[in-house]
Formats: C-alpha cells, structure tokens, sequence
C-alpha cells in the first residue's frame, strides 16, 4: 500500500510534534513536514506536495485564507483543518475556500487517523460536533444552487468527471472542482456521490 504522505502546520511546537509523532506510528502514515506559519504550510505544499496538510485556524498569516492558495497551488493535497475553534463561521468559510476537512482538537490519534483516511478517499469529513452545527446552518438557511452549479450537477448525476464536465461546459477543470465544492457544502454532502443522490431527491 503506498504511504500517506502528511504535512503539519501549527504555531504551538508542543502540540505539532505531539501529531507528527502520533501520526507516524500509525501504519502506512509518513509525516513529510512541519511548519508553523500560513506562509510555512504553502511551501511545504509546494515543495513536498503531500497528500494530507493538516493546519489550524488560528496561526500567524491565518489558516483559513490560506486554503485557497494551497489548492491551486498543489491540488492533489487535501487541506484539513485541526483546530481548536468550533465556530461555525471558521467551518464554513473553511469549506468555501475548498477544505477536505475539519477536525476539532481532542480527537485522538486514532480518529484522526481515521479523518485523514477518509479525506485521501475522496470524501469529506467533519468532526460529529460540528457536523450538528453545519446542518443545522444548512437547515436555518437553505441555499440554492446557481444556474451553472445545477448544470454541473447534473452531468455529475449523469457520472461524468470533472474532467469531462469542464469538456461539456467549456470550462477549465479547477473551475469545476469550485463549482463542486460549492454543491456539497450547499447539500450538506460528503462526497460526489451523495450529492447527486441529494440533488436528484430534491427534484422528486
């Protein structure tokens, strides 16, 4: 099986070395990196390209406005969030600029183990606690899709990939892959899958 290739980026040295080392006890896991800054957590996605970079919210150059950057830049890295905040606000503007993740602190090595899997697998995944807090959002504000998110979704439903889609629509790729990350969090989804079946469900 290949390794997991994993990036850490928290300004509290305690606690990052904490991770990494639990981290790499775990089978197949491979702690590539470690930074403590915004700035740190872009170049080790430029320059080591991991599968999982695990970063917080809080830290200095902001976790959060990083995100984007980190996805264009290195778009096969999935960007989880592991913080102490469980501000709904911080989830979801996590989730707009196109995070895989987010996982309150406190989880164990372990379950955060089990997140990082399920991110490298193509889904998203959201700490139970704040996963309550996220529906209930979407509940309190439903939100509907654009024109072109309902056109992307549909020829997702149809199962064409994002490659093919943007072929469709004349559009470039990650163009498609923002459209995506948008639908799941508007239908509260995990994954590609869950989302067209979510999609097709509300035109019943």
């Amino acid at each position: 099986m290949t390794a997991i290739r994993i990036a850490v980026v928290d300004d509290h040295p305690l606690f990052r070395e904490g991770v990494s080392r639990s981290l790499s006890e775990i089978k197949d896991f491979v702690v590539v990196g470690e930074g403590a800054s915004a700035d740190d957590a872009t170049t080790l996605a430029a320059s080591h390209m991991p599968d999982v970079l695990l970063l917080d919210v809080s830290m200095p150059g902001g976790g959060i406005d990083v995100i984007s950057e980190i996805v264009a830049r290195s778009p096969q890295t999935k960007v989880m969030m592991l913080t102490a905040s469980e501000d709904v606000d911080h989830l979801i503007a996590a989730l707009r600029r196109g995070a895989a993740g987010y996982v309150v602190k406190g989880v164990g090595s372990r379950g955060l183990g089990e997140a990082i899997r399920t991110v490298v697998g193509g889904a998203r995944y959201i700490s139970p606690s704040m996963r309550a807090k996220i529906d209930k959002y979407l509940l309190d504000r439903p939100a509907s899709l654009t024109p072109r998110e309902t056109e992307v979704i549909k020829l997702v439903a149809e199962g064409l990939s994002n490659k093919h889609i943007a072929r469709r629509l004349v559009l470039q790729e990650k163009t498609i892959k923002h459209h995506m990350t948008e639908i799941l969090f508007k239908l509260g989804a995990s994954n590609r899958t869950e989302a067209a079946i979510k999609w097709r469900q509300g035109l019943a």
